[in-house]
């Protein structure tokens, strides 16, 4: 399939590469021309303006934006609807606010354009292990892309299979699903961000406990010098607490155990607070993600440990740059 990109960052610009590499076609565009090169050097078609990318892709045609969630995304969806005609297809693939893509959808549809929205996990890792993604949407839309989605998708892998679930939907199983109409995508991705703030935060708060194991705090007698790389590891072979958040926590502290080179700012992109916001809506309680997004907010103050691994495991996962740090607020 032939499809337009916007934005070539982290994300995108691999999501592009992921896509050549299965023989597809992209268009692609972003503000800074040094990214539309680079790709063009690898196979894309390049384009100057989103007009001109528009005119490069083949009816229907199907424009996929990958830009930071908020005013810029919301500018280029708007454009783009302005330029597409009935029955071309916009993908937002960022972070967006799932309430956003309710309304986006259903201008959209006034005019016969369809809107998708994917919620994309994967990181700078998406390249070679491939995106997890939950997609919104018509399915007639969704069903079209469905060789897009399937490419960049993870597939089977050597996940070992859930055992009974033959007969059911085999997209689960590859690593993308048709979660429902517009706005489901990302609603999904939302608590999916939530629930990894709760994990992040409970690995940086137990490691913190190991580190401080041997503080004056405790009585001598029961002091351990521990060395928390170790533990890590151990920790990723045949653990219930395995995971990939732990594959990055044992490979930061493999580098520098002490984590010097972390400020310990932890940055929030938003989702964390939806989610709250979203568990205030439906009575739902949610304890443990409600204290990991307010811990961010403490982050932001002296930094400890915890705060420097969490740090660490954003950098490892998504290649988070920390922020300069801010003092408190007066």
């Amino acid at each position: 399939m032939r499809i337009g990109m916007i934005g070539l960052g982290r994300m995108g610009g691999n999501i592009v590469r992921r896509l050549l590499r299965d023989g597809h076609e992209a268009v692609v565009f972003d503000r800074d021309p040094a990214a539309v090169k680079a790709l063009a050097d690898e196979g894309a078609t390049p384009a100057d303006s989103l007009d001109d990318l528009v005119r490069k892709l083949d009816a229907p045609r199907t424009a996929w934006v990958m830009l930071p969630a908020g005013p810029i995304t919301e500018e280029t969806v708007g454009k783009l609807g302005g330029l597409m005609q009935a029955d071309d297809c916009i993908i937002d693939g960022g972070n967006s606010f799932y309430q956003d893509d309710v309304r986006r959808a259903r201008d959209l549809d006034a005019k016969g354009i369809h809107y998708v929205d994917v919620g994309t996990s994967g990181g700078v890792w998406g390249l070679e292990r491939g995106y997890c993604m939950m997609i919104g949407g018509h399915k007639e839309a969704v069903d079209r892309l469905d060789p897009i989605f399937r490419t960049l998708a993870p597939g089977l892998g050597d996940i070992p299979r859930t055992v009974g679930r033959d007969g059911r939907d085999p997209r689960a199983e590859l690593g993308y699903i048709h979660a429902g109409p517009s706005g489901a995508g990302h609603f999904v991705k939302m608590i999916h961000n939530g629930i990894e703030y709760g994990l992040m935060q409970a690995y940086a708060e137990g490691f913190d406990i190991l580190k401080h194991a041997n503080s004056e705090q405790v009585p001598e007698e029961r002091r351990f010098d521990l060395n928390l790389g170790d533990i890590a590891e151990v920790w990723r072979r045949g653990s219930v607490v395995s995971s990939w958040l732990l594959d990055l926590t044992a490979t930061a502290l493999a580098g520098s155990e002490m984590l010097e080179e972390y400020s310990g700012y932890v940055e929030d992109s938003g989702e964390g607070r939806w989610t709250i916001n979203a568990a205030v809506e439906e009575a739902v309680p949610a304890t443990v993600l409600s204290s990991a997004l307010y811990r961010r907010f403490r982050s932001r103050e002296e930094a400890s440990y915890a705060d420097k691994l969490l740090s660490a495991m954003r950098q490892g996962f998504g290649g988070h740059k920390e922020p300069p740090r801010r003092g408190p607020t007066p």
